[in-house]
Protein backbone atom coordinates (compact mmCIF):
# COMPACT_ATOMS: atom_id res chain seq x y z
CA UNK A 1 0.00 0.00 0.00
CA UNK A 2 0.94 3.39 -0.78
CA UNK A 3 1.32 5.89 2.00
CA UNK A 4 -0.49 8.77 3.11
CA UNK A 5 -3.06 7.92 -0.20
CA UNK A 6 -5.16 6.25 2.22
CA UNK A 7 -8.24 7.91 4.44
CA UNK A 8 -8.29 7.74 7.51
CA UNK A 9 -10.64 4.81 9.18
CA UNK A 10 -11.99 5.16 12.55
CA UNK A 11 -14.38 3.67 14.72
CA UNK A 12 -17.56 4.00 14.46
CA UNK A 13 -21.03 2.60 15.34
CA UNK A 14 -24.13 2.76 13.21
CA UNK A 15 -27.31 3.09 15.07
CA UNK A 16 -30.28 2.38 13.52
CA UNK A 17 -33.13 4.59 14.82
CA UNK A 18 -36.19 2.96 13.97
CA UNK A 19 -35.50 -0.31 15.69
CA UNK A 20 -32.73 1.08 18.13
CA UNK A 21 -30.08 -2.31 16.62
CA UNK A 22 -26.08 -0.75 16.97
CA UNK A 23 -23.49 -1.64 14.68
CA UNK A 24 -19.50 -1.38 15.68
CA UNK A 25 -17.55 -1.08 12.89
CA UNK A 26 -14.28 0.90 11.62
CA UNK A 27 -15.43 3.42 8.99
CA UNK A 28 -14.46 6.86 6.96
CA UNK A 29 -17.50 8.79 8.38
CA UNK A 30 -17.44 10.96 11.91
CA UNK A 31 -19.95 12.74 13.42
CA UNK A 32 -20.00 15.30 16.67
CA UNK A 33 -21.85 12.44 18.80
CA UNK A 34 -19.34 9.81 20.76
CA UNK A 35 -20.23 6.86 22.68
CA UNK A 36 -17.89 4.30 25.07
CA UNK A 37 -18.16 0.65 23.68
CA UNK A 38 -14.90 -1.30 25.41
CA UNK A 39 -13.58 1.48 26.50
CA UNK A 40 -13.03 2.91 22.83
CA UNK A 41 -14.95 6.13 21.48
CA UNK A 42 -16.85 5.12 18.38
CA UNK A 43 -18.35 8.13 16.42
CA UNK A 44 -22.33 7.67 16.68
CA UNK A 45 -23.69 7.90 13.11
CA UNK A 46 -27.81 6.96 12.89
CA UNK A 47 -29.22 5.47 10.11
CA UNK A 48 -33.00 5.10 8.94
CA UNK A 49 -32.73 1.42 7.68
CA UNK A 50 -30.73 -1.37 8.50
CA UNK A 51 -30.56 -5.26 8.30
CA UNK A 52 -32.47 -5.33 11.60
CA UNK A 53 -35.37 -3.13 10.29
CA UNK A 54 -35.42 -3.55 6.61
CA UNK A 55 -38.82 -5.76 5.58
CA UNK A 56 -37.11 -7.73 3.21
CA UNK A 57 -34.55 -8.90 5.96
CA UNK A 58 -37.09 -9.16 8.80
CA UNK A 59 -39.76 -10.76 6.94
CA UNK A 60 -41.99 -8.41 7.51
CA UNK A 61 -44.71 -6.95 5.23
CA UNK A 62 -44.98 -3.43 5.76
CA UNK A 63 -43.59 -0.37 4.63
CA UNK A 64 -40.87 1.46 5.97
CA UNK A 65 -41.52 5.66 5.24
CA UNK A 66 -39.59 6.80 8.09
CA UNK A 67 -38.86 9.87 5.72
CA UNK A 68 -41.60 10.46 4.36
CA UNK A 69 -41.16 10.09 0.73
CA UNK A 70 -44.05 8.96 -0.33
CA UNK A 71 -46.10 11.94 1.25
CA UNK A 72 -43.17 14.55 -0.08
CA UNK A 73 -43.62 12.89 -4.06
CA UNK A 74 -47.69 13.24 -3.52
CA UNK A 75 -47.08 17.04 -2.71
CA UNK A 76 -44.86 17.53 -5.59
CA UNK A 77 -47.31 15.50 -8.00
CA UNK A 78 -50.17 18.14 -6.67
CA UNK A 79 -48.08 21.34 -7.03
CA UNK A 80 -47.30 20.14 -10.76
CA UNK A 81 -51.01 19.28 -11.46
CA UNK A 82 -52.04 22.74 -10.38
CA UNK A 83 -48.93 24.34 -12.01
CA UNK A 84 -50.14 22.71 -15.30
CA UNK A 85 -53.97 23.38 -14.97
CA UNK A 86 -52.87 26.59 -14.56
CA UNK A 87 -50.71 26.96 -17.90
CA UNK A 88 -54.02 25.33 -19.16
CA UNK A 89 -56.23 27.92 -18.37
CA UNK A 90 -53.37 31.01 -19.59
CA UNK A 91 -52.86 29.52 -22.59
CA UNK A 92 -57.19 29.14 -23.60
CA UNK A 93 -57.33 32.89 -22.68
CA UNK A 94 -54.52 33.67 -24.52
CA UNK A 95 -56.00 31.91 -27.69
CA UNK A 96 -59.65 33.60 -27.10
CA UNK A 97 -58.17 37.05 -26.92
CA UNK A 98 -55.96 36.37 -30.25
CA UNK A 99 -59.62 35.38 -31.81
CA UNK A 100 -61.82 38.25 -30.58
CA UNK A 101 -62.50 41.36 -32.56
CA UNK A 102 -61.58 44.89 -32.18
CA UNK A 103 -64.88 45.69 -30.94
CA UNK A 104 -65.03 43.14 -28.50
CA UNK A 105 -61.11 43.96 -27.11
CA UNK A 106 -62.54 47.63 -26.57
CA UNK A 107 -65.22 46.70 -24.58
CA UNK A 108 -63.65 43.49 -22.56
CA UNK A 109 -60.80 46.26 -21.85
CA UNK A 110 -63.67 48.80 -20.79
CA UNK A 111 -65.06 46.58 -18.37
CA UNK A 112 -61.69 45.26 -17.09
CA UNK A 113 -60.74 49.34 -16.53
CA UNK A 114 -63.97 49.74 -14.90
CA UNK A 115 -63.81 46.81 -12.77
CA UNK A 116 -59.98 48.19 -11.71
CA UNK A 117 -61.37 51.38 -10.58
CA UNK A 118 -64.09 50.58 -8.32
CA UNK A 119 -61.68 47.96 -6.55
CA UNK A 120 -59.32 50.63 -6.13
CA UNK A 121 -62.35 52.80 -5.10
CA UNK A 122 -63.52 50.32 -2.76
CA UNK A 123 -59.83 49.80 -1.20
CA UNK A 124 -59.56 53.39 -0.88
CA UNK A 125 -62.64 54.07 0.76
CA UNK A 126 -61.93 51.33 3.11
CA UNK A 127 -58.05 52.44 4.15
CA UNK A 128 -58.99 55.96 4.35
CA UNK A 129 -59.89 57.53 7.68
CA UNK A 130 -60.90 60.63 9.68
CA UNK A 131 -57.57 62.33 10.60
CA UNK A 132 -57.35 63.10 13.72
CA UNK A 133 -58.07 66.53 15.44
CA UNK A 134 -55.48 67.98 16.38
CA UNK A 135 -54.56 71.92 17.74
CA UNK A 136 -52.76 74.00 15.23
CA UNK A 137 -49.57 75.26 16.81
CA UNK A 138 -48.70 78.82 15.32
CA UNK A 139 -45.53 79.21 13.47
CA UNK A 140 -42.67 81.67 14.45
CA UNK A 141 -42.16 84.22 11.89
CA UNK A 142 -39.52 83.55 9.15
CA UNK A 143 -36.13 85.76 9.63
CA UNK A 144 -35.34 87.25 6.63
CA UNK A 145 -31.88 86.17 5.19
CA UNK A 146 -29.53 89.03 5.30
CA UNK A 147 -29.00 90.66 2.02
CA UNK A 148 -25.37 89.63 0.72
CA UNK A 149 -22.90 91.72 -0.37
CA UNK A 150 -21.65 91.82 -4.17
CA UNK A 151 -17.97 91.51 -3.97
CA UNK A 152 -15.35 94.25 -5.10
CA UNK A 153 -14.42 94.45 -8.55
CA UNK A 154 -10.39 94.58 -8.98
CA UNK A 155 -9.24 97.00 -11.71
CA UNK A 156 -7.12 95.33 -14.35
CA UNK A 157 -5.56 99.09 -15.38
CA UNK A 158 -1.56 99.07 -14.91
Amino acid sequence: MKAEIHPKLNPVVFVDSSCGAEFATLSTLTSKETKKINGVDHYVIKIEVSSASHPFYTGAKTLVDTAGRVDRFKAKMAAAQKLQEKAKVSKARKEALSKETAEEKISRKAKENTAKKEAEKATEKATKKAPPKQPIAKKAPAKKPAAKKAPAKKSTKK
